[in-house]
């Protein structure tokens, strides 16, 4: 045998490489569950994106809807209550940001700017001090009232008084026809 010539693999050349590929194949097995793991659950992916028929919410009443797992509030608003968040001077908040999710955070927190459509007011309904759920309809300025340290949102879900230190949070939606919208 001269020294350019390859050695002929032997049995024991094709044992070590075929425990080897054995070993990697059930290292992958075993850790699968553990990387699988990781990934949302199906409850989480179903809720990526809802929607949300409009036609059953009278003027001046609100609903709640569940989003990636935090409560949605939607509130059709009356002309007053369009009218008294248009009224609101920006020098008066304590935030003066929109707080859109996901979207362009130098906007002003203009009622024009926190609800696409004036009579449809869409929030996230947690507050923004410690994360609890506001009550509609309750506080000094007839919005959203948080009784677990007195926060108090007016009727655009803007902070106006009370620790929270910004206001609402406005989710990513649109509407996809005139009675129904899609969050998410």
């Amino acid at each position: 045998m001269t020294t350019s010539e390859t050695p002929e693999p032997t049995r024991r050349d094709f044992i070590y490489i075929a425990t080897g590929a054995v070993g990697a194949v059930g290292v992958a097995a075993a850790a699968w569950p553990f990387i699988h793991q990781m990934n949302p659950d199906a409850s989480v992916q179903a809720l990526a994106a809802i929607d949300v028929n409009l036609d059953a919410i009278e003027e001046g009443q609100s609903v709640t809807v569940m989003w990636r797992g935090k409560p949605i509030f939607i509130r059709h608003r009356t002309a007053g209550e369009i009218e008294e968040a248009r009224d609101v001077s920006l020098d008066d908040l304590p935030d003066p940001f929109a707080q859109i999710l996901g979207g362009d955070e130098s906007l002003s927190a203009a009622d024009e700017n926190r609800a696409e459509r004036p009579e449809w007011l869409v929030m996230v309904g947690i507050c923004t001090h410690l994360g609890c759920v506001p009550l509609g309809e309750q506080g000094e300025y007839n919005g959203w009232f948080c009784p677990c340290h007195g926060s108090h949102y007016d009727t655009s879900g803007r902070i106006r008084r009370g620790p929270a230190p910004r206001n609402l949070d406005i989710p990513p939606y649109e509407f996809t026809s005139d009675t129904a919208i899609r969050i998410g």
